[in-house]
């Protein structure tokens, strides 16, 4: 089963998030199917960015997103 989730990156104190697709069981800093964007909860404005097509194409094959990236979609419009 696919899952849409935050993948961390960035350093201490300083976290930098990419928005991917990936296999539900593997742990989320591995490898992905796809990157769907970013979002830099630290940086002023918190700067978010979603591939909307990409994410409701997702989620049209079953991708089940995760509590945060939910809210982070519905707050870009995406219908989940």
């Amino acid at each position: 089963m696919l899952a849409i989730r935050l993948k961390r990156m960035g350093s201490k104190h300083r976290p930098f998030y990419r928005i991917v697709v990936s296999e539900n069981d593997k742990r989320p800093r591995s490898s992905h199917v796809e990157e769907l964007g970013y979002y830099h909860p630290v940086a002023p404005g918190k700067p978010l960015k979603i591939n909307t097509e990409r994410a409701e194409y997702w989620l049209s094959k079953g991708a089940r997103p995760s509590e945060t990236v939910a809210g982070l979609l519905k707050k870009q419009g995406v219908k989940a």
